[in-house]
């Protein structure tokens, strides 16, 4: 577990044989959001971490970009754990949730909406997540100025708590084939993106990135 960006923690598995990290994240707040939750083994091994970070509080919310094994693979465990945590997640996901009967209760969010607590601000934007494109969502914390980039932006190696810096330009036009197959559907994303001004990327694999 790191304090990756202020009162954001990082828990990391750096998986060897696929030479990929995969990242789950805490934000400490009053209602703390957990972003991802690993696949089963991982969630099985961030609880106590999870714990350790909440110190007493109780989870809120559970960010889900979209339907695969290391975004949502735990969630069914992490659920018993943190009954009152309630997911969220866009249409897409929730039918895939309640599909494969992992949980039939979620808020569900569309591009351009926003959640809003007293200590930060989610604003939800459209992911044409791969393989499949199915309809997901990243997150992009305007207090914080913290774009969650789920795979969209990610490099291999082992990267537990380790910051590089870039340029958000640079991020969102490096953006390819691998992470967004359809050409025109990229180039929309591309667009929406390049609006935006984080200030820090907390990726799902490989090193964040402190925005210059």
């Amino acid at each position: 577990m790191t304090a990756i960006y202020n009162d954001l923690h990082q828990f990391s598995n750096y998986v060897q044989p696929i030479n990929l990290t995969f990242h789950q994240y805490l934000l400490s707040a009053d209602d703390p959001l957990l972003v991802h939750t690993g696949n089963i083994h991982q969630a099985e091994a961030l609880i106590p971490q999870l714990k350790e970070a909440l110190n007493g509080k109780e989870l809120k919310y559970i960010f889900i970009s979209h339907f695969e094994g290391d975004e949502c693979g735990g969630l069914r465990i992490i659920l018993e754990h943190f009954p009152q945590a309630k997911p969220i997640c866009s249409e897409v996901t929730a039918r895939q949730l309640s599909g494969f009967g992992i949980t039939d209760e979620f808020i569900i969010k569309r591009d351009g909406e926003r959640l809003t607590t007293n200590e930060y601000e989610l604003e939800f934007i459209n992911y044409p997540s791969e393989m499949h494109l199915w309809g997901g969502l990243l997150i992009l914390e305007n207090k914080r100025n913290i774009f969650f980039s789920s795979d969209l932006m990610f490099n291999l190696g082992e990267a537990s708590g380790t910051v590089a810096e870039s340029n958000w330009d640079d991020e969102v036009n490096n953006i390819s084939h691998e992470q967004v197959p359809d050409s025109n559907k990229r180039a929309e994303l591309q667009q929406n993106l390049l609006k935006l001004n984080p200030k820090f990327i907390a990726t799902g694999h490989g090193q964040c990135i402190k925005l210059l």
